[in-house]
């Protein structure tokens, strides 16, 4: 049985087109509005689903932690704790964006990053789950979410293959629904860090789930090489100005990079073909046109013994293909043939043996 991942209506597999995640994080600045208008721009890029981070911010970091002074150009707050609780969501906001990501025909969902945020996102029935690459290590959270029964997606940044794997085994008897993403936890992560070819390595290794591509690079190009080689999730951070205030933004694509990386995959799908060698219609009119045939290279008597030199290789291809010069060569012509004019068998007779 092939690899499937079932998010709602969608079925996503080899046969199927590549799912695109707009990874919103925190680029909505805590807004409402900007979470809104960041939804509208990636649903009209194509996108297939929009994800949140919910953190229980007091449960998740240290004390010295969310108490550090946190005062640069992209803190909103003096404090880092403070700062990330300017950023987050409460249940009111969540209900607003579910219901006007319904409205608009996209899927949202987010990562949990902590067991009170997997209880939060579950009594809000959340279709789905993102593990992000920090916990991939952390099998209890890990258990809890899978416990939800609801699809996950995997990050895998920063971890070995046993880490992977330790993952899988934990998650996968309890909640099969598991998609795993290749991803480099740097950002923006460099194209020589990207190391595509786990990609590969984990559809080898997990053949019973879904692969897919967490992708931190700035462009799109390394997403679409990512769906060549075997992702059919690809998540990208998402915003609507790369130079507004918060980390995530410079790393960030815009609507147009966007728009243009759900063009490309879709393209690549199709690209990519079914692997049978064969000639297209699409291709006959060019080919006819710049095809070689074997033609008289000047006018030639009957009854004359061809050589190399009496035949010419010329467009377009509506005749013997060169292939056969071999053939024609040392046969001797029952018509004249003028110059130009193609070269038949049925114009030429053996020699005798």
């Amino acid at each position: 049985m092939p690899a499937t991942l079932r998010i709602g209506n969608r079925v996503v597999d080899d046969s199927s087109g590549c799912y695109v995640i707009a990874e919103i994080g925190h680029n909505h600045q805590g807004s409402l509005d900007k979470a809104k208008q960041l939804f509208q721009a990636a649903k009209e890029c194509g996108v297939d689903a929009v994800k949140l981070q919910k953190r229980d911010n007091r449960s998740l970091y240290t004390r010295a932690l969310y108490d550090m002074p946190y005062e640069n150009e992209n803190s909103f707050g003096p404090t880092y704790g403070a700062h990330r609780e300017a950023l987050e969501f409460g249940r009111d906001e969540y209900r607003e964006l579910q219901r006007y990501a319904a409205e608009l025909g996209v899927t949202l969902f987010a990562t949990a990053f902590d067991f009170t945020s997997v209880d939060f996102l579950a009594a809000l029935d959340m279709p789905a789950y993102k593990i992000a690459s920090g916990d991939l290590k952390s099998t209890p959270l890990q258990k809890h979410i899978a416990q939800t029964g609801k699809p996950i997606f995997l990050s895998t940044g920063g971890g070995s293959l046993d880490d992977v794997q330790r993952a899988y085994d934990t998650i996968m008897p309890i909640n099969p629904q598991l998609c795993i993403l290749q991803c480099t936890a740097s950002y923006p992560a460099e194209p020589e860090t990207l190391n595509l070819r786990v990609i590969a390595t984990y559809r080898e290794r997990f053949p019973d789930v879904v692969v897919g591509l967490s992708d931190h690079q700035n462009g799109i190009a390394m997403s679409v090489i990512g769906y060549v080689l075997g992702a059919r999730v690809i998540e990208k951070h998402f915003t609507l100005n790369r130079a507004w205030k918060g980390t995530d933004h410079a790393f960030s694509l815009e609507p147009v990079g966007m728009r243009k990386l759900v063009r490309d995959l879709h393209r690549a799908r199709v690209a990519i073909g079914d692997g049978v060698k064969r000639m297209l219609a699409c291709e006959a009119r060019p080919i006819s046109r710049m095809g070689k045939k074997l033609v008289a290279a000047r006018d030639l008597p009957v009854g004359h013994w061809l050589t190399e030199a009496d035949i010419a290789l010329k467009s377009p291809n509506d005749g013997l293909p060169p292939y056969e010069l071999n053939r024609v060569v040392g046969r001797k012509t029952l018509r004249p043939l003028q110059a130009d004019e193609n070269i038949c068998f049925e114009d030429l007779v053996e020699p005798a043996r």
